[in-house]
Order: structure tokens, then sequence, then C-alpha cells
């Protein structure tokens, strides 16, 4: 088992590593960054360390450093969390090199996964349904356009070791295709170090639902349900449920036999969200698998009563899966909204700044995963969410109906927050009635708003 873990993440993944670790008597060592110090993971951990500087590479980013510093600081394991290199084969693969057990699949299935078009190939070969286009990486802007115009427009380039929305474009017609295809080249090269691009159908107005999976060394794998995670903003989600309502049980039993056998085929070790869009005529296409531990964890984690870090940590110290497929229940319905620092009324700008106090909603069901505190200063240079605010309920009515109640409570003062956005957003009638998609919040919503 493993007995001294360096967590290469901050906010609230760190925390939230920290505290399964703890109840495992597994040591903890936390980096930082120094704009980081004043972080509460450092502070939760057994040890902490700064990483580096505030510059991203040269600190959470710094694969070297931080081998270095979990050598020096005799861990023998790594969790990257989520984000930063937590999908980064090279880093998986210098953890393996120093005697370091990785929290994580292996490189060889990080890299198969980490490349869209690969990924999407991959799934063609195991017979997953995926959404018409290119079969692998494009050549060329003549055969992207070629391409187009075969599927019929609109389609959506997307780069292939992309993710976060960036190098991805909407094409709607011809006139728009050369100057939208070079502008998602540049932003992938720019983003990703890798200009290559696929293509895929665009689906109009999709639902978002993706697949929590596990595998094990020992080749067993099972599946944790599903989520709804369709309302988004330019790709980011902003709220996610468990289980999702629109499939019915049939098609959901379909998503995870699929899910299940893909899992299989890749014989994948560790935790894998695959995501899947499903058309108005509830027809599901595989876009990708993400091979860490999701954001929205939590969601699974309340509706099966399991420890999905735990879990993690189980499999990378060579146990087996200790669930049945049969073992796993689902209780009620989860709701999890993301609490973000910034001003939905200013095109949703980042706002950084110090929490003079907080007040964190309670009672029966209400969960929030979050690093903030009174007296903590926001820094200006990482993700803007502060944590995730998660409800549940024995049915989605009630279930939005506590989350709402858990939004009036919750108060952050000193900074501006989504906060009454994230309130509207639940009551809005068409999240209400399940009828919203995954380009609602900003075709339909933020509109109304504006009204």
């Amino acid at each position: 088992m493993i007995k001294r873990l360096l967590i290469a993440n901050r906010g609230d993944i760190a925390v939230r590593i920290i505290r399964t670790c703890k109840e495992l008597n597994i040591e903890t060592v936390a980096i930082y960054s120094e704009i980081d110090k004043e972080s509460l993971h450092r502070y939760l951990a057994d040890e902490s360390i700064c990483i580096g500087p505030n510059n991203i590479s040269k600190s959470y980013n710094n694969i070297d450093n931080i081998v270095y510093l979990a050598k020096k600081m005799n861990c023998d394991a790594i969790h990257p969390g989520f984000g930063f290199l937590s999908e980064n084969v090279n880093f998986a693969k210098a953890c393996i090199e120093n005697d370091i057990t990785f929290i994580g699949p292996t490189p060889n299935q990080i890299e198969l996964m980490g490349n869209k078009s690969k990924a999407r190939e991959t799934m063609m070969n195991l017979n997953v349904p995926v959404v018409p286009g290119s079969k692998s990486v494009l050549k060329s802007k003549e055969e992207a356009k070629k391409l187009a115009n075969s599927i019929g427009y609109p389609v959506m380039i997307k780069a292939s070791s992309g993710g976060g929305g960036k190098g991805m474009r909407i094409i709607y017609n011809e006139s728009e295709f050369s100057s939208l295809f070079d502008i998602a080249k540049s932003e992938a090269l720019c983003s990703f170090g890798d200009d290559s691009l696929y293509m895929e159908k665009y689906i109009e107005n999709p639902r978002h639902i993706e697949v929590q999976v596990f595998g094990d060394s020992f080749n067993n794998v099972i599946h944790l349900g599903d989520r709804d995670c369709s309302m988004q903003r330019r790709n980011q989600k902003l709220i996610e449920e468990s289980l999702s309502t629109y499939l019915d049980d049939t098609q959901r039993q379909k998503l995870y036999d699929v899910s299940l056998a893909l899992t299989k085929g890749i014989n994948y070790i560790g935790a894998g969200t695959i995501e899947f869009i499903v058309d108005k005529n509830k027809n599901f296409y595989f876009i990708e698998m993400n091979t860490r531990i999701q954001v929205e964890h939590p969601v699974t984690e309340m509706i099966t009563g399991i420890d999905l870090i735990k879990l993690q940590i189980l499999i990378a110290s060579k146990k087996r899966i200790p669930y049945k497929q049969e073992d796993i229940n689902f209780r009620g319905h989860v709701i999890e909204c993301r609490i973000n620092a910034e001003d939905s009324n200013d095109d949703f700008k980042p706002c950084p700044g110090k929490i003079e106090s907080i007040h964190v909603p309670g009672g029966f069901g209400v969960r929030f995963d979050t690093f903030i505190y009174p007296g903590y200063s926001i820094p200006p240079i990482y993700d803007s969410m502060l944590g995730k605010l998660i409800c549940i309920a024995d049915t989605r009515d009630d279930c939005i109906s506590r989350m709402s109640r858990a939004l009036d409570e919750l108060i952050i003062e000193g900074i501006t927050t989504n906060i009454d956005f994230q309130r509207d957003l639940i009551n809005s009638s068409e999240f209400i009635d399940n009828s919203h998609h995954t380009k609602f919040i900003e075709t339909n919503f933020i509109k109304s708003l504006n009204a």
C-alpha cells in the first residue's frame, strides 16, 4: 500500500485528495507556487514545499522539479488531480522511470486517449458509435474542405490534443471554412504544441452525457453510472447531475454496455470518464475519454456512496476493484453547481481578490468542496473555480429545491462570484423541465436575462 503521496496540484482537488489520504493513513506532501503560499492544501498536508515561481510552467507543470521533490521527500506515489499534468504522458513516464507510483492509467493509455483523433480511430475499431467525420488527423485544408462538403455543414474542427474548447471551431458554411480552419490550427499549436486537427459533423443542440468507469490491473471493469453535463457555457461545464433523466433505462443500459466494452477493450487501469453527445433522437456518439479524475466526481460519489479518490489509490496500489457491478447502487438524484470567481454581468470576467467572509450552506444532503477561507486571496493566474456545491435528494425536483436553498445560503464576500447566476440557472424553466442543451446558456438563457 502507498505510504507517502505527493499531490501535484492545488485548490479543491488537492484538499480533496489530502482528506482521503488521511483516512487511509497515507502521509501527504503538498507542493505550492510562490503565489499559492497561503493556499489551504499546504496547511492540511503533513508537509509542504514550494515548487517554484508563479509561472505555471516553472511550478505545477514542471515535471523535473515535481519528480525531484517527490524523491527528495521520500514519496512513493504522486496524485496529479485534474488539469495541469494529470493527462501528460511524459509525466506518467517520468514517475514510472523513477519508481514512483502514478495515480492514473498507463502512459500508453493516456497517449491513446489524449490524442483525440487516435481515440476516435480506436473507438471505430471497437464498434463504439462516433460522430460522422474524419477517420484520423486531417492532412490538409483541401482534404478537410472536401470532407466537410461530403458530410454536410455544420461541421466542427477540433484539436487532436485538445480540451476545454481550445482549438475548436464550428463552421456553418464553405465561405468561412478557410479562415476558421486556420484559426483552429493556430490556437491548437499555441495551446497544446500540436496543430493537428480532426473533424466531426456538428450535432446541433445536443446533450452531453458521460459515464464514470474504473478498471484494475486484473482486467476487471465497472461503471459508476452517468452524469449529465449539458449545462455549459463555451464548452465549460457549469452544472452536472446524476443520473441523467434524459435517457430511459434501455438507452442508459446501451450507454453502459458500450462504455464497459470500451474500457475492457483497451485494458484500462484507474479512473476514466467516457464522454458522449446525445442528439434529439437519443442517439449517442463517443467524443472523448478523460484519463483522470473529473472536476465533477463528487456527483458520482454522492449517488453511489463510493470514495472515488480512495478507489484510484487502491487500484494504483495493485489492488482489485473491491466491488462487482451488481454491488453498485444509485440512490436519489444529485446536482452540482460550480462556484466561480467571475462576473456574469461582464462577460464572465475572472474576479480574483481577497475573501472577506464566507458562509457555507449546511443541512441534510448538502456538500461544499472548496479551498477558500476568510482572509484568503484568490490568485489572478489560475482557474476561477472556488468550489463545488453538491446536493442530493430523493427526486430531481427535490434536489433542485435543495440546491436553490443551498445557493441562497452560500455567501462569499469580498469578490464577485457566479452564485446569483447559478441560482437563476437552476430555477430556469428549461432546466426544471429538462429541455436544455449544451448551447442553451449562450443561445437562450443569457439573452433572456438581458432582455
